[in-house]
């Protein structure tokens, strides 16, 4: 497939002065993406419990998912609209307020239904903050010259991780639902509040040379949806895993509430380390022999986890697909994120991310249902099947990272070490 000339945005300030500023940055979105996969996890690894409290059906749990996507989707509209009119990093920072607010919503929750109208106002925040925090890690991107973006979901994978196993404590040491979700809620609070203001804001990102640059062309626009078909598949994976995998381990493996937990941990346990190593990967094979190898692997463990007899095994398998297949949505933003630039970016990376709810509902609503009806080992074979497809997509992505063919200028060089 033919696309356009990526277009490589240089800032306008010196070099020298723009470093620290693009290193702050990043160190604040890197929490930013921290704390959304972190209370992610708590929402996620309570399930059983919140099934249990509230006495809610699988049948109610798969609605449940399919609208707070459907919303997470309205969300990353919004947060559209938000950084046009402000800035990516004004978003950032009212999705992270939404989340602890909704949090501790759900915490306080007394009956279904405001636990329903609780996560679905939640659904909204996770929609902004999602769009947002992809919008600042493209334009770091752009002002290191190279591929970074990986780095940033590594961030979420730990923040995930560390959710998961302060869940599984707090289960353990017999914290209430309601006091492990406050005490989420108030790390996000007090972390986003504090790490804010680091973020880029509308002089140092939005305000590109190639401002005006607001919508891409046609043969861009066929390559973007293509990266966008990629991405709707390994979120559809990803949120699977996230969705069911406790309640896979506790319903059809038997494991207790504490080793449900694990089969989540051990999933962004790989996925850390994947994303801490996708950034050199990417820079030395190139996007395209990384995903097609990403995918593999995802397909390997995603086999291990249909076809395990016990929990042990299932956990094992989650931590094997976690070794490739989260690399893969980094690459759909960095591929999708050269085709145009400054406040065309904002609008392109929140559009882009409308599949990673397309992707959502898939992961928690078709698998959800098959999973309510034939059983959760069964459900799991649509991944299965999304994995080997992106085997196939892989070829839609650049041979080689494009700063190698596309070089920046020698003042550029010195954000590289950075």
């Amino acid at each position: 497939m033919r696309r356009a000339r990526p277009r490589l945005p240089r800032y306008p300030a010196q070099m020298s002065s723009i470093a620290p500023i693009l290193r702050g940055a990043r160190i604040a979105n890197s929490f930013a993406f921290g704390l959304q996969g972190f209370f992610f996890a708590v929402v996620l690894t309570e399930l059983p419990q919140q099934k249990d409290k509230f006495g809610l059906s699988d049948g109610l749990i798969v609605g449940s998912v399919v609208l707070v996507s459907l919303l997470a989707g309205g969300g990353s509209v919004a947060a559209e609209q938000l950084a046009l009119r402000w800035s990516s990093r004004v978003t950032v920072r009212i999705g992270l307020l939404l989340i602890a607010i909704t949090g501790t919503v759900v915490a306080f929750a007394p009956n279904t239904a405001v636990l329903l109208i609780s996560l679905s106002c939640y659904g909204i925040a996770v929609g902004i903050v999602d769009a947002s925090t992809n919008m600042q890690a493209v334009f770091i991107q752009h002002g290191y010259g190279k591929f970074v973006l990986s780095s940033f979901y590594a961030a979420w994978s730990a923040g995930s991780i560390i959710g998961a196993l302060f869940v599984s404590g707090c289960e353990a040491l017999g914290v209430t639902l309601r006091e492990s979700l406050l005490g989420a809620a108030g790390i996000v609070l007090v972390v986003g509040l504090v790490l804010g203001p680091r973020l880029l804001g509308p002089h140092e990102a939005e305000a590109g040379p190639a401002e005006e640059v607001a919508e891409p062309a046609p043969v861009a626009f066929r390559a973007y949806l293509v990266f966008g078909i990629a991405m709707a598949l390994v979120f559809a994976i990803d949120l699977a895993v996230g969705n069911w995998s406790a309640l896979y381990l506790t319903d059809d493996l038997l494991a207790s509430s504490a080793t449900a937990a694990l089969g989540l941990a051990a999933y962004q346990g790989t996925s850390l380390i994947a994303r801490l190593t996708g950034d050199l990967f990417v820079r030395r094979f190139g996007p395209r022999r990384v995903v097609r190898t990403a995918a593999a692997i995802g397909v390997v463990g995603l086999a291990v986890v249909i076809a395990a007899p016990g929990p042990i095994v299932a956990i094992a398998g989650f931590l094997i697909a976690g070794v490739g297949l989260p690399v893969v949505a980094p690459l759909c933003f960095s591929e999708a994120g050269q085709l145009t630039s400054g406040r065309g970016l904002d609008a392109l990376i929140a559009r882009l991310n409308l599949f990673n709810y397309a992707g959502t509902l898939v992961g928690g609503g078709v698998v959800g249902a098959v999973a309510a009806g034939f059983g959760h080992r069964i459900g799991f074979v649509i991944p299965l099947v999304f994995a080997a497809a992106l085997i196939g997509l892989a070829r839609v992505f650049h041979t080689r990272p494009e700063a190698d063919k596309h070089p920046t200028s020698p003042g550029d060089h010195a954000l590289l070490d950075l």
